[in-house]
């Protein structure tokens, strides 16, 4: 196998490599590259540039040419910030009740809500749950999502959410895809702990932190603050314990009522997820700080609520990432780039910051720097869709999906079209 490989000649490529990381983008900001081509060195991009100059260059390094015969538009791998697919069950009915007007509580009390996909969860194998996630994880990658952040939570004691842990673990280890692994053991109050939020997030933090460090499970930490899971006031000692220990935060903020996105803030957290409640208080926080606000408008489509203002974020000067929430309960619909391209529409977003909040501004929400960009020493992570034109990608909502998918360097997925 030789060392290095070049494909092109590619209609367009957008490499977002001097796109900002925070505000605003108009379409017109974005550098297209015209008849292009990308220099593969190993599993890192070499060089981009014009196809003719590029083809020079790789005859001279005894490159492996690969010459495409049809139009096609490249991207980077996109990349999903936001899941929870390690997990058992469906929650069908719960959607069929909501939909149906049930609230959320009466829902609960009738053995549906977070709790119920606990239980299933815990009643699965580490096998079990390792093959969902393999499965989950293969659908995204089809559709060209080559980075997937995934969180535990649905375990809430220590051995089940190193269950959940390790099974993320051994799903990387089998898939082409990278699995960015989270711990979000503060999830909700365990039904069956004996004790007051406090004493619980003690307990995971005692017992479990050093364990995820110890293995290398996670270097990242979640927790839900929201009135029905855990207060600032409860949040604030279970992160400073966290950050300690050398972990990332990361917060589900402002899903249902305000506090989170201060929490994030204050804690200098590397994002902060949901966002649906946020004030112009909230987003004027976020707005001038570093960290990334990541909008879920598969959470909004799943529950019917409002989408993440998107649009004021940006407006405020903040980052915006955009991920798909997969999840059982609130957001089953898995599809990242739909979602996506839905929010940009309730949200008058630009098609070039729909494509910053699933590459490099996603990248940034997980604290990676080695992808979200086609550029010299990046991962060569991309996308080719068999198109003219990178419009094309958005006009179509979703169903103008990749043609090819690369993963560090190599083929993952072919239409063979």
């Amino acid at each position: 196998m030789k060392k290095y490989k070049l494909i092109g000649p590619i209609s367009q490529l957008i490499s977002m490599e001097k796109a900002t990381l925070k505000g605003a983008i108009k379409d017109e900001e974005l550098s297209v590259l015209h008849n292009a081509g990308i220099l593969i060195k190993e599993e890192n991009i070499h060089s981009i540039g014009m196809y003719s100059e590029i083809k020079k260059k790789a005859l001279l390094l005894d490159a492996e040419i690969i010459e495409l015969r049809a139009n096609y538009v490249c991207t980077p791998g996109f990349i999903d910030a936001h899941t929870h697919i390690c997990y058992s069950g469906s929650r069908a009915r719960d959607y069929a009740m909501r939909n149906a007007g049930q609230s959320y509580l009466e829902i609960a009390e009738a053995g549906g809500g977070i709790w119920d996909t606990v239980t299933k969860t815990r009643k699965s194998t580490l096998q079990e749950l390792t093959y969902g996630i393999l499965k989950r994880a293969n659908i995204l990658l089809k559709n060209g999502v080559t980075t997937i952040e995934v969180k535990s939570g649905y375990g809430l004691s220590v051995s089940e959410e190193l269950k959940m842990l390790r099974a993320i673990q051994n799903a990387n280890q089998n898939l082409e895809a990278d699995l960015i692994s989270t711990c979000l053991a503060a999830h909700m109050l365990p039904k069956d702990f004996d004790g007051n939020h406090q004493s619980y997030l003690e307990k995971i933090s005692n017992t479990l932190f050093p364990i995820l460090k110890e293995e290398n499970l996670t270097n990242r930490v979640d927790a839900f603050i929201e009135k029905s899971a855990f207060l600032p006031s409860d949040i604030y000692p279970y992160f400073k314990k966290a950050k300690a220990m050398g972990f990332d935060i990361t917060v589900h903020a402002d899903q249902f009522s305000t506090g989170g996105s201060e929490v994030a803030v204050k804690m200098n957290a590397i994002s902060a997820d949901h966002l649906e409640a946020s004030t112009e208080d909230e987003i004027e926080l976020l707005g001038n700080s570093d960290v990334v606000s990541v909008a879920l408008p598969g959470a909004s489509i799943g529950l019917g609520c409002d989408f993440t203002p998107a649009r004021k974020l940006l407006d405020t000067g903040g980052i915006l990432a955009i991920a798909s929430d997969w999840n059982p309960g609130s957001a089953p619909m898995g599809d990242l780039l739909t979602q996506a391209c839905i929010l940009g529409t309730f949200q008058k977003l630009s098609n070039a910051e729909v494509l910053a909040g699933i590459t490099y501004r996603a990248s940034a929400a997980l604290n990676l720097k080695d992808r979200g960009r086609l550029a010299t020493g990046m991962l060569a992570d991309f996308n080719l869709f068999r198109t003219t034109h990178f419009n094309e990608i958005f006009y179509h909502q979703g169903k103008l999906t990749p043609s090819q998918v690369w993963k560090r360097g190599d083929i993952v997925y072919s239409d063979h079209n």
